[in-house]
């Protein structure tokens, strides 16, 4: 059998990496850091153009047409360029709701009372349900998922609370009050298991890259007339970055393939586990100037801690595991 991405694929991956060089690139990203302006519609628009939101919807519905396993690269891409947004939320409510797979509509998600990333900026609001049974009242159904928008929306938004933001690119809000009705999305449960699954793709690009960038900025620097990735403290550090990211590479491409939920919460554990560890062996690659705020290592930090709390959390991840075991 064989496992190599197919050439395909492989354009794809290409593809989407050279827009969001092009579009989200270094410099681009500083500045949109720097303004703290929110998500930019018009690339939100172009990646809608790109297929990127209707990648797997069917090409009768204006899709493209192809897999969970080609979504897993496109978010592997975003996780590489730190591109802001509610993305998996709005990739997920293509084709239910107007304007998510054209990328005119923001869709940002609710889940089991996590605060909720882009509020300010959402047209609709995913709703989760929670993962397992819990005591009847009022609010989503165990497995349930549906979408918020107009009126009910507003409330929210008028209703909801910031708070502080681990990661600069993303704004917060704490959903104090009672959420209005919506339209029921079906499949529930598995929007929850993709989500995470994407999730983890995210957390794999952010992981590849700091990995890459420990390693370049060990070849750059010198010390005593030598780079310091000759050194074998240093090189023990990016040894132990490639292989949590291959590790994590393995676990989410094979999840994608089969998509079964054991697989899925064993690969978000993996990613998140690389994503965190490698941000900060990165750093510590960088010495002083990882500290600073002109570095990006920070960044991809700050992005993985919070979303490792996203989706599915370690504590989930373990969970769905042990019941998956017994």
């Amino acid at each position: 059998m064989d496992f190599q991405l197919s050439d395909d694929q492989r354009a794809l991956r290409a593809g989407v990496r050279e827009l969001l060089a092009g579009r989200f690139g270094r410099d681009r990203m500083r500045a949109a850091l720097d303004d703290g302006t929110g998500i930019d519609r018009a690339l939100w628009r172009e990646l809608g153009e790109a297929g990127f939101f209707a990648l797997r919807l069917p090409e009768t519905e204006g899709g493209v047409g192809l897999g969970l396993p080609e979504s897993v690269l496109l978010f592997e891409e975003a996780g590489r360029s730190l591109l802001p947004g509610p993305l998996i939320a709005t990739h997920l409510a293509a084709g239910a709701v107007k304007g998510a797979a054209e990328g005119e509509t923001v869709v940002a998600v609710l889940d089991a009372g996590q605060p909720v990333g882009h509020l300010g900026d959402a047209d609709g609001l995913l709703v989760l349900g929670p993962g397992e049974a819990r005591t009847p009242g009022p609010g989503p159904e165990p497995g349930e998922a549906r979408v918020v928008t107009g009126g009910a929306l507003r409330d929210v938004v008028r209703e909801a609370v910031p708070v502080r933001s681990l990661d600069p690119f993303t704004s917060l809000w704490r959903v104090t009050g009672p959420v209005g009705p919506g339209e029921l999305l079906a499949g529930g449960a598995r929007l929850r298991d993709e989500g995470a699954l994407l999730a983890a793709a995210e957390q794999l690009g952010s992981a590849a890259r700091t990995t890459e960038m420990a390693v370049q900025h060990a070849g750059e620097r010198e010390q005593f007339g030598s780079p310091i990735g000759s050194f074998q403290a240093v090189k023990h550090l990016c040894a132990g970055m490639l292989v949590r990211a291959e590790l994590a590479r393995s676990a989410v491409y094979a999840a994608a393939v089969t998509a079964d939920r054991a697989e899925i919460a064993g690969a978000k554990l993996l990613a998140d586990d690389a994503a965190v560890r490698n941000a900060r062996d990165c750093l510590q690659v960088h010495g002083g100037m990882g500290f600073t705020w002109e570095a990006d290592v920070h960044l991809h930090l700050k992005r993985a801690w919070l979303r490792s709390g996203q989706w599915l959390t370690a504590a989930a991840a373990e969970e769905a595991l042990a019941a998956d075991l017994c």
